[in-house]
């Protein structure tokens, strides 16, 4: 284990200087891609766009399909948005010098993790734990 490293006048428990701005460069980028995705979908997926593409529909199942294209337009922004709500958090948690702390054991993350998933709030044994236990949660019953 590395010694902690002051940011900001934070201590971070492990990651070393080149670490944590290798994160940031990480976590940066995917902001400015996630709100690009972001922003053209908006573009894309207007009401009128909608419109238009349903006045060309020939039937009821042509209907549908143009229906479930907006839908599935509206759910991958919602998708974006919720990480990029994912990344914003972690670069606050980086400001803070606490990124890498896992949120519910009070761990560390592990660097590799880290690096494959910047946001990450759990270490891997935590975050197993997690799905075990959250697997099916929301998962609609008949």
């Amino acid at each position: 284990m590395v010694p902690p490293v002051s940011r900001g006048g934070l201590e971070m428990r492990y990651l070393t200087g080149a670490q944590a701005q290798r994160l940031e460069r990480l976590l940066r980028g995917r902001q400015r891609v996630l709100r690009d995705e972001i922003r053209a979908g908006l573009l894309s997926s207007d009401e009128q766009h909608h419109k238009d593409l349903a006045g060309m529909v020939a039937d009821v199942g042509d209907e549908s399909v143009a229906n479930l294209l907006a839908d599935l337009d509206v759910k991958s922004i919602d998708r974006d948005v919720g990480e990029l709500r994912d990344v914003e958090a972690a670069l606050e948690r980086l400001a803070r010098g606490v990124l890498g702390v896992c949120a519910d054991c009070g761990g560390d993350i592990g660097y590799d993790r880290l690096e494959a998933n910047p946001a990450a709030t759990r270490c891997i044994r935590c975050q197993d734990g997690y799905e075990r236990t959250h697997a099916h949660e929301g998962t609609p019953t008949l």
